[in-house]
Parts: structure tokens; C-alpha cells; sequence
């Protein structure tokens, strides 16, 4: 037992959840790792602990329910799988593989065959064929729903347009991994360094971002260079969907089979009889992982049975029968040239050693997180000294500590600044107890105003096109000009095209505040966003138009992405929702106790507290008023008042209480509870007896066992849309 109160789980759940969908949009959307694998892998455990012995805090939109990436796209349009793409789970030592392996024969009562195969590091595809031929390639998504990428996929040479041989069926959904080879990745980096173009930090990023992009947003040269890299990208599948019954009893069978359609298989593959054979498998891929034509971060073993694959299943996120087991990450020795401090949206105050260039896992490294004062003393380095450097997960720099040895007497201790190196403002921990140091300006900090200025413009919050991590930059911290467009959100509605004129910006990590470093030079990246020409007249750019139009367009969204866009702390897309739908305005908000946003379901007395002293504070208040100036209603139009929500709603589910477990066909997450309150409903995160209806699909857990424990009308995933309406 965890010791958490009801009130405490539901405020740490909300944290958890917040905080892994950023990490995954960062992954998914931007290509962008954050943190190790091992990290993101505690925060997910610690998040399912939770949610294991406080059931009522899971939601429909928890991380632990539904594949990491989100479907969402402003460039391609959305495709949904016909059968749905899972994730893996993942081990990281050979115990927890061998552990893994022994439970899983012991649910399929029987000895198992294993496949392993090598786990390749690029971007996941399904490819719809009918009649053999290639109609639709769409990225794996969130695993319901991808994005259609078909156009670029023609262009990879190793993609068949047509199938060979015999016995492909009607219709079938081919998955594969798009790649680069470590040569081809090598001579591509080497040709956009000679074009003066920016060179990638590994190929799993050049792959999704050389996969996801649009022909028609680019100019004559950008689309050649564009596709010469989908020309470099391979592909070896590695499964089948969509197709019920396929002719074979094994997984090694469909790769044969894929393979005599003319489907390019990975080498690279072997069935073991046991799990001394897996473990071999893994320590001699592990010992010749650079020798491979492409790189990897792990093994993954398969039951090899299809027919063990239906009875064992899956969860909402992973099936049962298929593990990843990652390689622990490399080691090398370089020096620590200083350590610096970067300020993020929070006002965190975070060490950041700054070392000398080495390569570790594919990729120079000039830079690392030491997290805070208290892991600098802990690690025990000096400033001078030779370092061992590790990537945890081939992704992460971390610093493990010194080589204590060569140290010869000119090494020197870091002592941690007292003035915020962005405002100056003297640091200091928030509250008695605590590790980290804080920059308290936090109305003026620079960057905690472009933190938060980005967080506005993210898919969380607003989702505004062209308000990202550069954008928010160039409005709060530019080179050029001395005063800044912004320096406070609160004129972020009061922007004009004239203000964007001209600026030119230093390129800033959103996590850490520090300057990004081109992957060549090691030198501050800077860029211009926003760009005019003069002829007769200013003409602006398409970036400085589309920020305008969409600045003016997301006047008029939900009231619940302005609660999250405000940046009120524990207040993510969950609370905000219940809190919209409940009160229906921000002046109601405003206007209610404690207690009563407490009583509010999936809010809580951490939350209620947490909004009730944000509203309390001068400048946080400037912010509405100037906003509402501005255009923004914080209202939901024809809401009749606190706790009257979706009461007066007509249709199907008027005045019902829903909850959505698992998948439903044809629509996400965040889609199926829309359809619900557009058809009356109220959805609820937990099954309890003033639950009306449950609708279950694929990935349903817990929440299905209480309903029929309960008597709860089940509604199966293939009924919901006719008991909508729809």
C-alpha cells in the first residue's frame, strides 16, 4: 500500500499522467527523447501502482490505458488501423526477460517456442494491400488510429507496389519498421552537412522525420531533398493485421510467407526452444549490435504460436505474448569542461555539465543533465575532470561519475550560483525540504514566461499551429530586437504582424533553458522566424500569418484547453474538463469555494486548492482580464451553471452516467467521450453504482469485471455508435 489519501492519488495520478502524455508527445509528435527509457518506464509503473489500488483515479485518457503516440495531426490525414497496433512492454536485465518468460508459459500452460529477433530502431508502419496492390501506409498513431503517409511511402524503394507469389488474401495490413541503415544514415548526414543543412542526431529521429513531412509545404530544392531521404529509408515488416486466419500455425511462418510476397524480411531472426536459447540470443546480438546493417536498442521474444497469441491476449497496451528486452546503454570517458544552470517553465534552477564533444550510441554529445545540487555532490565530480559518460536507453546523456585516478590537482569543486542566469532574481528551494532550487521571478523570469508561453501553444493546452518551442523564443527571449514582442503571456492575444518584425532568436531546449548546439560546430543555433520581404509593401511570411490566424482561431476553443493553457499547477486536461463541463464558466470558477471544486469529480482538494490560490495572485488575474480584452469568453456558450453541465443535453444518453473502457472502431480516446456528451452523456472515469452504461471494447480491464460485479448495463465496442446514434 502506497499510505496516499484518495485526495493525494488523484493529484499525483494527474501529475503522472500530464507529465508522461508531454514525454510522449515529445516523442511521438517532435521526435524529440526527453528522458531514459528506465525513466519514462518508473514514471508509467509508479502511475499503474496507483491507479492498481485507487482504481477510481484512472481515466479513459491514462497513459497505462492505450499506446504511447498520439493520432493527432495538422499535416496528414488520420487512418484507422483495421486491427490495432500495440506497443511492447519492456525489461532491462536478463532476471526480469528469464521471470517474463517462465509466467508466460506458466498462462499458456505448456512449453513455449520462442522467436527472437533483433529490435530495430526506426518508426513503425502499417501498409494496407488489397488485390496485392499497395492502396494506404499510415504510422502506427496512438494504435487505433496513424496518420496516412502513403504519397511518401511510394518513394522507398524497398516498399513493394505490388505483391509477388501466391495466397495473399483480399485484403491484409502488413506491419514493418521504416528504417535507416547505419551506412546510408552515415552518407545522408554527410550530404546535409555539405548542403549547409542541419544534420540528424540518430537515425530513428531522421527516419520519422524524413517519413512525416509534406511534399506540397515544401520549395523545389526542399522537396529534392526531401525525397532523396525517403529514397535512403528501408523497411523489413515484421507482422500481420486485419487478417483473421492465416494459413500458417507460427509468427516464423508469416515471415516466410511475408517474404514470398515479395515483403522485405529482417535477417536477422532465430526460434529457440527455451529461455537459455533467448538469453544466448540476446548476449551475441548484444556483443555484435554495431556489427548489424542498421542499429538497435534491444531483442524482442515472441511466443512463436499464433494460436498462443488469442490465448494469451493482451492489456490495452501491450500484448502477452511479446516482451522488449533493452540493451543497457554504452559507456565513454570525456572531459567536464563546466558545469551551467538552465531555468525552465517551473522557474527550476537545473545543473547542466557542458563537456568535451564525444560520441556515445551513434551521436555527439556536448551536454548533460545533473538534475540539481544535490546529484553534483552526490556524483562527486570536479570541474576538469574525466567523466564517464553513459546514454540511458541509447537516448539520455548521463553522467555517471569521475575517473578519480586521472585527476592531477587542477580539477576544481562547482559551487552553485545564487542569481538566476536568465533574471538574476536569488535562487533558493520553494519550500523548507526541498532538493531543487527555484527562480521565484516568476511573473518576469524570461524563462519561465517563454516556458510557458510554449506550453500555451502545445497539444495539451491551446494547440496552436506555429506556436512551438522556437516561436516562443523568438516572442519572449530574441537577439534581435532588444525588446521583446512578449514579456508576459498576457499579451500573447494582443499580438500583431507588425510585432513579429524582425526577430531573430537564439534556439532554446524547452526542458532545460539552455541554448540548443548545432550537432557539427557546437555553437548556439539561431534562426529567423519570421521572415518579410519588402517590395512595394511589407509582405509577411506564411510562418508570421499562420501564427496570427492561429492566435485569432484559438479565441474561440474549449473552455477547458484555457484552464490548462493558464498554467495552473495539477490543473492538466482531465481536471480542467471536469471543471469546464461542472461550472461551465471561469467566473463561476472564480467564484466557488474550496470544498465545492473539491466535490467535483476527478478534481480534489490538491487541484481545488492549487486553482483557488492561483486566482488569488495580482498578475496571474492580469492575465484573464487582458485575455478576455482580447476575445477569449472562458465560457461554454448556453451553459446553464454549476452542476447543470450536460443535464439539459438531448439525446440518446441524456442524463446518463458513461464510462469508456478499451477501443472503439473508428474513433480515439478523446473522440468516444465527445460522442458521449454530444449525445447526452456524462462521462465518468470510474465504475461505480450511478453508472449507467458501460461501453466495452478491445483493451477493456478492471472497469468491465466491477460493471458486471455491479449489474451495470455492458454495451459491447461494436454497438456504440448505433446506441449514440450515430
Amino acid at each position: 500500500m502506497s499510505g496516499l489519501t484518495p485526495s493525494d492519488a488523484h493529484a499525483q495520478a494527474a501529475e503522472l499522467r500530464d507529465r508522461i502524455t508531454e514525454l510522449a508527445d515529445a516523442y511521438y509528435a517532435r521526435n524529440e527523447l526527453l528522458v531514459a527509457d528506465a525513466d519514462y518506464d518508473e514514471l508509467m509503473r509508479r502511475l499503474e501502482e496507483i491507479e492498481r489500488e485507487f482504481p477510481e483515479v484512472q481515466s479513459q485518457d491514462s497513459p497505462t490505458q492505450f499506446v504511447g503516440g498520439s493520432a493527432d495531426s495538422t499535416l496528414f490525414d488520420p487512418v484507422v488501423h483495421r486491427e490495432r497496433l500495440y506497443s511492447l512492454d519492456n525489461v532491462f536485465t536478463v532476471e526480469e526477460l528469464t521471470q517474463w518468460m517462465a509466467k508466460t508459459e506458466r498462462d499458456a500452460d505448456q512449453a513455449v517456442q520462442w522467436l527472437c529477433e533483433v529490435k530495430i530502431d526506426g518508426l513503425a508502419l502499417s501498409m494496407r494491400y488489397e488485390n496485392g496492390l499497395l492502396v494506404q501506409a499510415a504510422t502506427r498513431g496512438d494504435g487505433v488510429t496513424g496518420e496516412d503517409v502513403t504519397e511518401n511511402v511510394r518513394l522507398i524503394p524497398s516498399i513493394p507496389q505490388r505483391l509477388t507469389g501466391e495466397g495473399h488474401p483480399d485484403v491484409v495490413e502488413i506491419r514493418g519498421e521504416v528504417f535507416f541503415r547505419t551506412a546510408e544514415f552515415a552518407d545522408l548526414n554527410t550530404r546535409q552537412a555539405f548542403l549547409g543543412e542541419k544534420t540528424f542526431a540518430n537515425p530513428r529521429n531522421a527516419a520519422s522525420g524524413s517519413l512525416r513531412q509534406k511534399a506540397e509545404s515544401k520549395n523545389e530544392r526542399q522537396l529534392e531533398l526531401m525525397q532523396d531521404r525517403l529514397k535512403r529509408l528501408s523497411l523489413y515488416v515484421h507482422g500481420i493485421g486485419a487478417w483473421a486466419h492465416p494459413p500458417v500455425a507460427n509468427q516464423s511462418e508469416i515471415y516466410e510467407l511475408l517474404s514470398s510476397w515479395g515483403m522485405p524480411t529482417s535477417p536477422y531472426w532465430s526460434v529457440v526452444l527455451d529461455a537459455a536459447g533467448a538469453v544466448a540470443y540476446v548476449e551475441r546480438n548484444g556483443e555484435h549490435r554495431h556489427d548489424l546493417e542498421h542499429e538497435i536498442d534491444g531483442v524482442v521474444v515472441k511466443v512463436d504460436s499464433l494460436e498462443l497469441h488469442d490465448r494469451l491476449g493482451a492489456t490495452s497496451r501491450a500484448p502477452r505474448w511479446a516482451i522488449a528486452y533493452k540493451y543497457p546503454p554504452e559507456q565513454v570517458n570525456t572531459v567536464l569542461l563546466d558545469i551551467v544552470v538552465g531555468v525552465g517553465r517551473t522557474g527550476r534552477a537545473t545543473p547542466y555539465a557542458v563537456m568535451k564533444p564525444v560520441t556515445v550510441a551513434g551521436s555527439v554529445v556536448r551536454q548533460a543533465t545533473l538534475h540539481n545540487k544535490a546529484v553534483v555532490v552526490q556524483k562527486g565530480v570536479l570541474l576538469g575532470d574525466t567523466i564517464v559518460l553513459r546514454k540511458a536507453g541509447d537516448v539520455i546523456p548521463e553522467i555517471l561519475g569521475p575517473v578519480v585516478e586521472l585527476r592531477d590537482g587542477t580539477q576544481r569543486e562547482w559551487v552553485m550560483p545564487t542569481g538566476c542566469p536568465e533574471c538574476g532574481a536569488t535562487l533558493a528551494p520553494a519550500k523548507e525540504g526541498d532538493i531543487d532550487f527555484r527562480c521565484p521571478n516568476t511573473e518576469h523570469c524570461p524563462a519561465q514566461v517563454r516556458g510557458r508561453v510554449e506550453h500555451i501553444g502545445s497539444r495539451g493546452a491551446l494547440d496552436i499551429e506555429g506556436l512551438g518551442e522556437v516561436t516562443a523564443a523568438a516572442l519572449t527571449q530574441p537577439i534581435v530586437p532588444a525588446t521583446p514582442p512578449l514579456t508576459s503571456e498576457a499579451g500573447l492575444f494582443d499580438l500583431t504582424i507588425d510585432d513579429l518584425f524582425p526577430i531573430e532568436v537564439t534556439v532554446k531546449d524547452s526542458e532545460t533553458g539552455l541554448a540548443k548546439l548545432d550537432e557539427k560546430t557546437g555553437q548556439p543555433v539561431t534562426q529567423t522566424p519570421f521572415r518579410a520581404t519588402v517590395k512595394k509593401e511589407l509582405v509577411p511570411s506564411q510562418d508570421a500569418l499562420k501564427l496570427i490566424k492561429g492566435l485569432a482561431d484559438a479565441k474561440s476553443k474549449d473552455l477547458w484547453r484555457f484552464l490548462v493553457a493558464l498554467n495552473i499547477r495539477h490543473v492538466g486536461p482531465v481536471a480542467a474538463r471536469a471543471l469546464a463541463s461542472h461550472f461551465g464558466s471561469l467566473t463561476a470558477i472564480d467564484a466557488a469555494t474550496v470544498d465545492e471544486l473539491s466535490a467535483v469529480d476527478g478534481v480534489g482538494a490538491i487541484i481545488a486548492l492549487s486553482l483557488v490560490e492561483w486566482l488569488e495572485v495580482d498578475w496571474h488575474r492580469d492575465i484573464v482580464t487582458r485575455w478576455r480584452a482580447a476575445g477569449v469568453p472562458f465560457a461554454i456558450p448556453g451553459h446553464p451553471g454549476p452542476g447543470a453541465a450536460l443535464e439539459t443535453i438531448d439525446g440518446p444518453l441524456a442524463g446518463m452516467t458513461v464510462v469508456v473502457t478499451g477501443t472503439m472502431p473508428g474513433f480515439t480516446r478523446d473522440g468516444a467521450e465527445e460522442a458521449v456528451r454530444q449525445a447526452g452523456g456524462k462521462v465518468s472515469s470510474s465504475v461505480s453504482k450511478k453508472t449507467d452504461i458501460v461501453f466495452v471494447g478491445e483493451g477493456a480491464g478492471s472497469k468491465q469485471t466491477k460493471a458486471e460485479e455491479l449489474g451495470i448495463r455492458i454495451v459491447q465496442a461494436a454497438d456504440f455508435a448505433g446506441t449514440l446514434g450515430l
